[in-house]
């Protein structure tokens, strides 16, 4: 253990000896911070009144993102009341949104110091740490938080994203879970308690998730194609190709979910609505710069043309095909590019690739 995680461990044992023993250690994940976070705007507990002026100054100028004249306004009254714990908390956000991160560390510590029962410092502690990979500590932290603020959600949603990178599934699904029960509008805990659900083979508990992310954020396209995917698993192909469609609707230019399409029209056997599908991917990756992408889709169509020459005439004509309707799509277009012939094996990836959970700076809430 090196010295600095055994300081950091101190000063959490000095400010709660009785409750330390009892949080369970854990390894943690880098994290990032979350522009326009939404910061619990304290009042001072103090018998100055210059003091509490001060203080409320400070916070003010904070949330204007007045750093430097916040830090000023803080320290002003510090210098009056060395025992404002809110201050030293809100001295650790300025450092930990410049970067500073060990003087934020040092500024949350003292916050419980002088305040063991102040939750905000010890979530925002565990916020410093995770960022710094002190992650023992940081785990520390945030379940020191939920044992001073059992509804902290946010707290919970991020021990959940730890202990998943952790190969912890079972108890990162428990941590998503309450986290869902006190933010039910938390779209980002739905989705990633989908993907552990998924990982540990429940699916019929993983699609629930995936619908309650659609339900919260019908435009998320991972959670479309997560959701289809594992249909098509379960075999419930018409309900992954619709869903496929229903992605479609929503978010026209993605290419991802035209991809996932095409590979399961592909697989069904329908190649001329794999082709239409998969002509559409490959223009929507080109406009991206996505090379890699245009030549699988390329290798794919490759392999459908192939296929379409091996099948033998049938002697009674065929119904025609049904087509599918494409958002914006011209009836009239050319293919894209010629597909040259390249002895290429098709490379069989799966319909939906499974997403790792959002790690983003929309997932991590900043107290």
């Amino acid at each position: 253990m090196s010295q600095k995680f055994a300081n950091i461990q101190r000063i959490i044992r000095a400010a709660v000896p009785l409750l330390f023993c009892s949080c369970a250690t854990f390894l943690g994940i880098a994290i990032a911070d979350l522009p326009g976070n939404k910061l619990l705007a304290q009042t001072a507990v103090t018998q100055d009144l210059e003091a509490a002026g001060l203080f409320q100054q400070g916070v003010m100028r904070y949330n204007t993102g007045d750093l430097q004249g916040a830090e000023s306004a803080l320290r002003a009254a510090l210098s009056r009341d060395s025992n404002l714990g809110a201050a030293r908390n809100y001295l650790g956000n300025i450092f930990y949104r410049q970067n500073r991160l060990d003087a934020a560390v040092q500024e949350y510590g003292e916050a419980i110091r002088l305040n063991p029962d102040l939750a905000e410092a010890y979530y925002n502690l565990g916020l410093a740490l995770h960022k710094q990979e002190q992650n023992e500590a940081a785990i520390t932290a945030y379940r020191q938080a939920l044992v001073v603020e059992p509804t902290m959600a946010n707290a919970q949603y991020n021990l959940g994203l730890v202990l998943y990178q952790q190969g912890q599934i079972e108890e990162a699904i428990a941590a998503y879970e309450q986290s869902i029960h006190l933010d039910r509008n938390n779209v980002n805990a739905y989705f990633n308690l989908g993907i552990a659900l998924q990982q540990q083979g429940d699916t019929g508990k993983a699609i629930s998730a995936y619908r309650e992310v659609l339900v919260l954020n019908p435009q998320n396209i991972a959670a479309y194609n997560n959701l289809a995917g594992l249909l098509a698993v379960r075999g419930q192909t018409p309900e992954a190709i619709e869903t496929y469609i229903q992605a479609i609707r929503r978010i026209p230019d993605n290419p991802s979910a035209y991809y996932n399409l095409g590979i399961a029209f592909y697989k069904q056997g329908e190649l001329k609505k794999a082709q239409q599908v998969l002509k559409r991917a490959h223009k929507e990756y080109r406009k991206q710069g996505n090379i890699e992408q245009t030549e699988v889709i390329e290798q794919l169509m490759q392999e459908i043309v192939s296929s379409q020459d091996k099948q033998a005439p049938t002697a009674v004509e065929d119904a025609p095909e049904s087509s599918v309707i494409i958002p914006g799509n011209d009836e009239g277009e050319q293919p894209s590019e010629t597909l040259e012939n390249r002895e290429i094996e098709f490379s069989g990836e799966s319909p939906s690739e499974t997403e790792i959970p959002i790690t983003t700076e929309e997932d991590l809430k900043f107290q």
